[in-house]
């Protein structure tokens, strides 16, 4: 007995003493720091930007695993003093993996604007939709900024195995009379296109039909495809920005004024 206590004291103490160095499983949803990032930022946005007339504002995506470029981009957006907001397209992470979410979050964070961050194909693997939805919030949602709503969507139907509405028409449908009276126009924004391959395709121009119901439309965005294009896709005047991936260093500015919009890429 007296031999066993000996050798279960220092034990003991060692276990005691290595506590921080136990390590969490990277899909472990462990969260440090903020949380509800979307919400807490389209608060802000939506009373910075309340009876603005022309709004400025800059899409972006895909950092995953380009932290060095992101950290690069926002220095060069803290530069300006032109911006309203950013909205980041989705792909925050490369993997789900619980840190790569903190550490973008953590990088975003120091714009000294308000952003929200989309849900991407990439932060769907893993633990990564709920790591996406403990960090920054649900997977649809919209604000208004001025008399603009803007409505951010869950289009990664792919990574869910078709086993929930993704793109969510009962969602879409309502958002087209939530707060009708707060808004004259609107831009969806999005991670993936119609007929890129995490879109559920057989719905393509059902989802498009809705959009087109929301209104003063002025345009829509999306990202995921890693290099910036711009196109409209089913001819029918509705224009999608597609941003480039932060490896490629750049971004959309864009500019809403009573008479319409303009667009502007910008690299650093």
């Amino acid at each position: 007995m007296k031999l066993s206590r000996l050798l279960f004291s220092p034990f003991l103490c060692l276990l005691m003493a290595g506590c921080d160095m136990i390590g969490y499983h990277p899909y472990d949803v462990r969260i440090s720091g903020e949380t509800d990032v979307n919400a807490h930022n389209i608060a802000k946005i939506e009373k910075n930007c309340k009876d603005k007339t022309t709004l400025r504002f800059i899409t972006m995506g895909d950092s995953q695993r380009w932290y060095d470029e992101t950290v690069d981009f926002v220095n060069a957006v803290n530069k300006r003093n032109d911006i309203d907001f950013v909205i980041h397209g989705g792909d925050i992470s490369d993997f789900g993996v619980t840190d790569e979410f903190l550490w973008q979050r953590d990088i975003m964070n120091k714009l000294k604007v308000s952003y929200v961050v989309l849900i991407g194909n990439h932060d769907c693997l893993g633990t990564g939709k709920d790591t996406y939805g403990v960090v920054f919030g649900s997977t649809n949602f919209s604000f208004i900024a001025g008399r603009v709503k803007f409505v951010c969507l869950n289009t990664n139907a792919l990574e869910f195995d078709y086993s929930r509405p993704i793109p969510d028409f009962t969602y879409i449908e309502d958002e087209i009379t939530n707060r009708q009276d707060e808004f004259d126009k609107t831009v969806v924004s999005m991670h993936v296109r119609h007929y890129a391959d995490q879109f559920n395709n057989n719905v393509a121009r059902v989802f498009q039909r809705y959009v087109t119901e929301f209104p003063g439309l002025q345009f829509c965005t999306a990202a995921h495809e890693h290099h910036r294009f711009e196109e409209d896709v089913f001819e029918d005047g509705v224009m999608y920005y597609m941003s480039d991936c932060m490896k490629n260093r750049n971004y959309y500015i864009f500019t809403i004024t009573p008479d319409g919009y303009e667009r502007e890429v910008v690299y650093f």
